[in-house]
């Protein structure tokens, strides 16, 4: 009798398993990389030093930016050739007189780059600063103050193109 050896179909090795998992894990591992990477570079929250302090004085910064900006206060910001200017109007649009008015710039993401800058008056309802101010993404937190109370507050969001490198 001879042994007839039929020849059979696909056949699951270990070779096969391992090209399995390496396929499985290797796409949840690329995708969680792109996604991290992703997270890390476009996150717009802002870095605070104690998020349990920070969230128990929310709802009095809610409040009092109610307050302010029921006032008709309004104020704008431009920054150009190292140049950085901010107008503030009452609501009535006359020029807002002001004692002392500074601006807090942060990155979006990383405090390493945050610094202050002390506006000085320059002509009716303007205050302007001399500084080179890095490209990309900025939060600039501005204080209107007159005789040591704060008259107006405003947080910009804003893109630097072509600024300090």
């Amino acid at each position: 009798m001879a042994a007839e050896r039929k020849e059979q179909g696909f056949v699951f090795t270990g070779w096969h398993m391992l090209g399995v998992m390496v396929l499985f894990f290797g796409t949840i591992i690329t995708v969680n990389l792109i996604m991290a990477w992703n997270a890390s570079h476009s996150w717009s929250g802002l870095v605070v030093p104690n998020t349990y302090v920070a969230s128990q004085q929310f709802n009095g910064k809610v409040a009092e930016a109610k307050a302010l900006a029921a006032s008709g206060i309004e104020g704008s910001l431009t920054i150009e050739g190292g140049r950085v200017a901010y107008r503030v109007v009452d609501a009535k649009g006359a020029p807002l007189v002001a004692d002392d008015v500074s601006a807090v710039f942060k990155r979006p993401v990383d405090e390493r780059d945050d610094f202050t800058l002390a506006l000085q008056p320059d002509g009716k309802g303007l205050f302007t600063a001399e500084r080179d101010i890095a490209s990309g993404q900025w939060v600039v937190d501005i204080a209107t103050r007159k005789d040591g109370r704060k008259v107006f507050h405003q947080t910009v969001r804003t893109v630097v193109a072509g600024g300090a490198k």
